[in-house]
């Protein structure tokens, strides 16, 4: 978006520099594109994936993409915080909510129990309710509740109690598969269902009788119920699809649940009612007893009481803007975790965004007219000397685009990009030209997909994960030089440049233009002359002159950095 910015910001004078950015965020804002940009940021955090499963379960959920549509809107249609967040928490229960939202819980990791025995199975049970508290504690308030599952948290005023009062909603929770379709469809299909059960059974019937004949009419038999397998095989190839579901939650009981000592659910303490964390509510706490407690659950983490949840928010959106946030921890606004190096700005944010009816665009307004935003990322001697560190945003940090970006970038200069919004998701990305978004992700066992992103730091959804590493390895070279994907990147590119009638310096010129928004340095011209001229020498290469040359500019800093 920077890079956007600056080519698009060449005007004559500041004032009509200044609403030449006004129009253009309005238009970034405005574009499809933004929803599917910052939802990625959001399943960072709700652990998105389509495989479910996690020791020795690997269900799939291959629906799962409805709850990633529904962010990709939510953030398109600017939905008021409140909602955002009471939707995925209880969004089967509140008027004009949406079940689809509650896949940010039906979703998550489902522990599989190693064997049929009580200690296995309540275990496999805490860890999938752990997992629930957590992603919720860390996601929504910035805490590590899960910190008190087996003890007192040892540095934040959370006890064990509040723990498990938090645990008993989700006890009381299950999930199910939503149909989106008109009950009578669903009541077809499972009608079809049943019919081929039964034929199935017969059949089996048929051949478990047909072994008290005797040989002779054994024969016969089994040349009737081959051709009865015969006809049922067509018949299930023939039947309909599954109709379209979600994975979704719902309430399943109304119970409070007793504190686990030492975490082991099998060793019963004392039974603490439903309710808000006592270090986040003012005066006495009201117990949950609606259903399982979510809506009021929901309730609790959006009121204006709450603190916390505002900055958590607006501490994301800061950090993917300015590639690290005003508490760097952004998951853990505890002891342990890191002091705001702003806390005014933190504050007058958050107050900013919750006046605006929790307008995540009008957040981005803030942030992207700022003279902060907009500085420079070229460092100055004076602030090197008395901030090397920009701990106070004096600039702008360069860093490097993370995977989503860079390989959506390079099909888009390639002009390859399918800009098509939502759907399943595609179990190789490196053979879509979809947006990286639509890669088919999973817990354990890799997809194709997995592989790619894995090698360029995208985090294993098997917990929250509030930002991602910055690791740079060997192999994501190797990657860039050899894979099939970026030969064919740079083949697709060079294709318009070798065919141009135009000189070569024009040319280099034009592609300098396209990838980095700037016309190319008179060394650069002369670097890429030379370079063209001894690859054409060389005659045992894959590549075409070209190509290889637009591999270089594609595998260069300046195309993967944000400046």
């Amino acid at each position: 978006m920077r890079s956007w910015l600056d080519r698009m910001s060449r005007a004559k004078d500041a004032a009509s520099e200044d609403q030449v950015v006004r129009d253009l965020i309005e238009t970034l804002l405005a574009h499809p594109a933004y929803g599917e940009r910052w939802a990625r940021h959001w399943l960072d955090v709700a652990r998105y994936s389509e495989v479910g499963g996690w020791t020795q379960d690997n269900r799939s959920n291959p629906k799962a993409f409805h709850y990633r549509d529904w962010v990709i809107q939510a953030f398109n249609q600017d939905l008021p915080f409140h909602q955002f967040v009471s939707y995925q928490i209880a969004g089967d229960l509140l008027a004009n909510g949406t079940s689809v939202a509650t896949g940010f819980f039906s979703l998550g990791p489902n522990y599989a129990s190693d064997g049929g025995d009580p200690e296995s199975i309540a275990q496999a049970k805490g860890e999938t309710l752990d997992d629930r508290v957590d992603t919720f504690s860390r996601a929504f308030l910035g805490l590590t509740v899960s910190c008190a599952r087996c003890h007192d948290h040892k540095f934040d005023p959370i006890p064990i109690e509040d723990y498990y009062s938090i645990a008993g909603v989700f006890n009381n929770t299950g999930e199910v598969e939503m149909p989106l379709v008109d009950h009578g469809i669903v009541q077809a299909y499972e009608a079809g269902r049943e019919r081929i059960r039964n034929q199935e059974k017969v059949i089996k019937d048929l051949r478990d009788q047909s072994k008290k004949l005797s040989k002779e009419h054994q024969e016969e038999a089994k040349a009737h119920i081959e051709s009865a397998e015969a006809l049922l095989k067509v018949i299930k190839k023939e039947a309909p699809s599954k109709y379209e579901y979600a994975h979704v939650v719902q309430d399943k009981s109304n119970e409070n649940m007793h504190v686990a000592l030492r975490g082991d659910l099998l060793k019963k303490g004392e039974l603490v009612p439903r309710r808000f964390l006592r270090i986040l509510t003012q005066g006495e706490r009201t117990p949950y007893l609606e259903g399982s407690g979510r809506r009021q659950l929901a309730e609790s983490v959006v009121s204006p009481e709450n603190p916390l949840s505002v900055r958590v928010f607006v501490n994301r959106i800061w950090m993917h803007h300015f590639g690290r946030a005003l508490v760097r921890s952004p998951d853990n606004f505890g002891r342990l975790g890191e002091k705001p190096t702003h806390p005014e700005l933190l504050d007058w944010l958050a107050l900013e965004f919750a006046g605006s009816g929790g307008s995540v665009k009008h957040l981005h307004r803030l942030i992207m007219h700022s003279a902060t935003y907009r500085s420079s990322s070229t460092p100055s001697e004076k602030g090197l000397k008395t901030d090397a560190d920009n701990r106070l945003f004096w600039r702008m940090d360069p860093r490097r685009m993370d995977v989503e970006t860079w390989r959506d970038a390079l099909l888009s200069v390639t002009q390859e990009l399918d800009a098509s919004l939502g759907g399943p998701s595609q179990e190789d990305i490196t053979q879509s030209a979809r947006r990286t978004l639509y890669a088919k992700t999973s817990r354990n066992d890799p997809t194709a997909s997995d592989r790619f992103l894995r090698l360029f730091n995208f985090p294993i959804p098997r917990a929250s994960a509030a930002k991602r590493t910055q690791n740079i390895v060997p192999q994501q070279f190797l990657f860039m030089l050899n894979s099939p994907f970026m030969l064919e990147r740079a083949q697709k590119l060079a294709l318009s440049f070798e065919a141009s009638s135009l000189s070569l310096e024009v040319r280099i010129d034009q592609l300098h233009e396209t990838l980095f928004g700037r016309r190319a340095e008179q060394r650069e011209v002369e670097h890429a002359l030379s370079f063209l001229k001894d690859f054409e020498i060389e005659k045992e290469h894959e590549l075409s002159a070209w190509a290889a040359y637009c591999q270089v500019l594609l595998c260069s800093n300046e195309f993967m950095f944000i400046r």
